[in-house]
């Protein structure tokens, strides 16, 4: 499985504001280009509270594309995604995979979505087994696209492979909030490191692409 994690920030690294408005940070040439990384990928995943707060749609839309919409995944452990979302509503469209750690909700089933149940790490999914159980359903390239806790569990894991980063010219400052969650990091040796293969301006944003070392 290869994990690519995309984050669209401030130049401190925030992803909303304090009071969690987000739209938009990064400019529309920055936007495109998510939608050209997600045609690149087999399936987009986010954690349930950016899918309860945004209502996204997950899908690639640029101008002329007619090539296969990746699967959409959402890690929710207690099944809380709306019926009435997007992601729901178009279920039987295109894939869309709920992973939990409980049993699943017939509710969701019922509207198409295909529910996983994976093994827990503390509260939330265990990500070693949330990668098998996509793994098993065909996905081999996966685009992480948020919220901060999803990042920063990826990064806490070892599990990023590439990471795509957008960066607008604005600061939100330390109230905003963290494109990446808490790393429990206490050396600088613990941290997880990234090689930079490439910097280009996209817009008025810029764009970091690394690699895993």
């Amino acid at each position: 499985m290869h994990v690519t994690l995309k984050l669209a920030t401030s130049l401190d690294g925030r992803i909303a504001t304090a009071s969690g408005e987000s739209r938009w940070i990064t400019g529309e040439a920055a936007r495109e280009q998510t939608h050209r990384l997600r045609a690149d990928h087999d399936a987009v995943l986010v954690g349930v509270e950016t899918a309860l707060a945004d209502d996204p749609e997950l899908t690639v839309r640029l101008t002329g594309y007619d090539g296969p919409q990746p699967a959409r995944v959402v890690l929710d452990t207690r099944q809380r995604l709306s019926s009435e979302s997007k992601l729901v509503r178009t279920a039987r469209d295109i894939p869309t995979y709920v992973i939990t750690t409980t049993i699943s909700n017939k509710r969701l089933t019922d509207a198409g979505v295909r529910v996983l149940q994976v093994g827990a790490t503390g509260e939330r999914p265990d990500l070693d087994s949330v990668l098998s159980a996509l793994q098993g359903q065909g996905i081999q390239r996966l685009f992480v696209e948020g919220g901060g806790q999803v990042a920063g569990s990826f990064l806490r894991c070892g599990l990023v492979d590439a990471l795509e980063w957008f960066r607008a010219p604005i600061v939100l400052g330390g109230e905003g909030r963290p494109g990446i969650g808490a790393l429990a990091i206490h050396a600088l040796a613990d941290a997880p490191r990234l090689k930079r293969v490439s910097v280009q301006s996209v817009g008025d944003d810029l764009w970091e692409r690394y690699e895993r070392i």
